[in-house]
């Protein structure tokens, strides 16, 4: 996935002049096919892809992946397959499972080589040619023997670097010809040079002539957006250059950032939409080098959607909004129900224990219902899976006592579609011992219209040390607390939970600690009257 930086777009209407597309005729095609520019099932129904790329052959264990690429909504996957060159070559076996696995999962299965990946720069990458004779040898052939309608095939990945990329025209061109006469009639996807990225227009100044050198027209073409495409002006200009000629074309990978420059992802997304052309994004999850902010998803977990997964799957012409299920899996042109249930309330915390605590909510409506909630655990930005419930409330355990922890959650509808997030609560979970002997002060160190500022002093009355400390109470006056400091504070209705940080977990004998905090007020803030430390009361003043 290596990409380079982009050079000036020549016009698209002197493109347009000067290039010539001859159309072959599509009448040899069986399953999916390529026609007047558009991929199609059998039946004649259009079918745009909306997918994921996956690094099968580097992580053959992720076999779940497959289903929950699907549960995203998607309705194609990429897999990445290697020959032998570069890395442990694929079988026909396993090839014949990825392709079961599609066919289980209902998506559309695009197989590509990733070992040609930077040829002629890319040192050990495979040739095209070493790509077809992958894809002719008996056991591979045998596997993809009756699947055209369900699978694509991805010569190679990026076949060409920034060098020999002017011999990208004839060598995809002969290794069309080759598959076609070993007796392919699966829909064929070439890459394009310069690590995929066609930065010299090599693929879109001579498409036209390898999309002729397929007999049967069944070929389209795949764009890697990278750097290079980094405004809205360059995606446009290098997409409307196939469609206006009738040449297919997707959008084969694509992310959110790049170590050669910034795509330009919501444009891909709105043009690719608006164009009615594919996308599959790079990559689900596995990325290593220094790109591991490509994953959609963090160590395969379907539950922790990165920044980019959020993006992709839920944002603006991502997956979930626009992917239509193949109609050989039961589909149909109907996008059907695309409603997502309205955003749960934020939840509340009650029950807390040192390892568990249950969440309440505000129900979420539907159109066609909601079937229950996730409950995501939030760190970080990133999100795990906490548990889930068909009801607006549950109880979350396997927690570590004494900590901090903060909780969201989604509604779910019958449809598949997935609400917004609800706002977050924090909770801080029961531990600590001692605390049987206290006292504390509390007093309002400024206060100003709607907000004040609270200092906490916690002595320890006793003679044994508290090690672990919580500290609770209630607001008569409907006050709250939004931030602390030298604390970790979390709020559930009028109480308020307060417990150490690292460095004043222990309380000795005789000794105090003390910390602080912001809280809103409106009409009267008047002080607490009791606290408990542990769960012990302790004097006042």
């Amino acid at each position: 996935m290596r990409k380079r930086l982009a050079v000036a777009l020549t016009t698209l209407a002197a493109l347009v002049l000067t290039l010539l597309v001859v159309v072959p005729s599509a009448s040899a095609a069986v399953g999916l096919r390529v026609q007047n520019g558009k991929l199609f099932e059998g039946n004649g129904n259009e079918f745009v892809m909306r997918g994921v790329n996956h690094a099968h052959t580097w992580y053959p264990g992720e076999t779940g992946s497959f289903a929950n690429i699907k549960a995203t909504g998607a309705n194609t996957v990429r897999v990445v397959l290697s020959n032998g060159t570069r890395w442990t070559r694929n079988s026909g076996s396993d090839v014949s499972t990825v392709i079961s696995l599609c066919k289980t999962t209902k998506l559309i299965c695009v197989l590509e080589v990733h070992d040609t990946t930077g040829y002629g720069e890319q040192s050990g990458a495979a040739s095209l040619s070493q790509a077809a004779d992958y894809w002719l040898s008996a056991d591979i052939k045998s596997a993809l023997a009756g699947q055209e309608n369900y699978v694509i095939l991805n010569i190679g990945n990026e076949p060409h670097g920034n060098q020999g990329y002017q011999n990208w025209t004839t060598d995809t061109s002969q290794a069309i010809q080759r598959l076609r006469a070993g007796g392919y009639q699966h829909v064929i996807m070439v890459d394009a040079p310069n690590w995929g990225q066609d930065w010299s227009f090599t693929m879109r100044d001579n498409a036209a002539q390898v999309y002729a050198a397929d007999t049967t027209g069944n070929t389209m073409f795949s764009i890697h957006m990278y750097g290079v495409f980094d405004t809205a002006a360059e995606v446009s200009a290098y997409l409307n250059s196939f469609v206006s000629r009738k040449l297919p074309i997707l959008v084969g990978e694509f992310g959110h950032d790049h170590s050669d420059g910034n795509p330009d992802e919501d444009a891909i997304f709105a043009t690719t939409q608006s164009l009615g052309l594919g996308y599959l994004t790079w990559s689900w999850s596995g990325n290593g080098g220094g790109v591991e902010y490509l994953d959609m998803v963090q160590s395969f977990n379907p539950n922790s959607l990165t920044s980019w997964g959020q993006r992709a799957v839920n944002g603006a012409n991502g997956i979930k909004a626009t992917s239509r299920q193949a109609t050989i899996y039961g589909g149909g042109t109907d996008p059907g129900d695309t409603t997502a249930p309205s955003q749960p309330g934020t939840p509340t915390a009650s029950e807390v224990t040192g390892s568990s605590v249950r969440l309440s909510w505000t129900a979420s409506t539907d159109n066609v219902g909601v079937t229950g909630y996730d409950i995501v655990r939030v760190a970080g930005g990133t999100e795990t899976a906490a548990g889930s419930s068909s009801a607006n409330s549950a109880t979350v355990s396997g927690l570590a006592a004494s900590t901090a922890y903060t909780f969201a959650v989604y509604a779910k509808d019958a449809a598949g579609n997935r609400s917004t997030r609800s706002g977050t609560v924090n909770v801080l979970t029961g531990g600590g011992t001692g605390g049987g002997s206290c006292a504390v002060t509390y007093k309002v160190a400024g206060q100003w219209q709607g907000g004040f500022q609270g200092d906490v002093v916690v002595r320890n009355t006793g003679t044994a040390a508290v090690s672990g400390w919580q500290l609770r109470w209630s607001f008569a006056n409907g006050q709250t607390v939004s931030q602390a400091w030298n604390a970790q504070a979390s709020q559930s209705g009028a109480q308020v939970t307060a417990g150490n940080v690292d460095w004043n977990r222990s309380i000795p004998a005789g000794g105090s600690t003390s910390f602080g905090f912001i809280g809103s007020w409106n009409g009267s803030n008047g002080a607490p009257t009791a606290f408990t430390l542990n769960g012990a009361a302790c004097t006042v003043g």
